[in-house]
């Protein structure tokens, strides 16, 4: 059976509710709703979500309302979370009343205005890669997957991390490629 045609099974603590063209999901994380293509047919039957196809030339629209809705039960349930690492000497990280404040090496800081359905904390931990340095983590939770992935892309392209040195703003775990520098390079040859 194909991803798309699989029913979504509706989590305890759940409860989804759907009018002409608009889907709305409550949990205990919050609530998310959706509009509906005009194309795609939900049906709500036994704690069970089924979408299919009205027309049968729109299976692509069915397949995106599919993995929204399994993220919108996701994120009213569990929640997302996208860990951001500011990495440098002198880089910084703190709240603000309005959202973030971070100093990444330019003349001014960077703010960040916080959505409220954002949750966000601030730690200070040592760096894996150089124990003299320290470094700051940013942990943003939220219930809707785009809004939390889409202001830490947003973050992170502050000031992307630096194939040299190493420092900038990435994602917990992303893998930064490290180049040799020019006197590295001659001194091989």
């Amino acid at each position: 059976m194909a991803k798309r045609n699989k029913p979504i099974p509706i989590p305890a603590g759940v409860t989804v509710d759907k009018s002409d063209d608009k889907i709305t999901v409550n949990g205990p994380q919050g609530q998310l709703s959706l509009k509906i293509h005009p194309t795609v047919a939900i049906s709500i039957e036994n704690n069970i979500i089924n979408v299919a196809e009205k027309k049968p030339d729109s299976s692509m629209f069915v397949g995106t309302a599919q993995s929204h809705l399994n993220n919108m039960i996701k994120g009213v349930t569990e929640g997302f979370t996208k860990i951001i690492e500011v990495r440098g000497m002198g880089y910084r990280a703190q709240k603000t009343k309005e959202g973030i404040q971070i100093e990444v090496g330019f003349i001014h800081p960077v703010n960040f205005k916080i959505p409220k359905e954002i949750s966000v904390d601030i730690k200070q931990v040592p760096n894996p890669d150089d124990n003299k340095e320290q470094m700051f983590e940013i942990t943003l939770k939220g219930a809707d997957k785009q809004w939390v992935g889409e202001l830490a892309a947003e973050i992170r392209s502050t000031k992307k991390p630096d194939v040299y040195h190493g420092k900038g703003i990435r994602y917990k775990g992303e893998y930064v490629r490290k180049k040799a520098g020019k006197r590295a390079v001659a001194t091989q040859a």
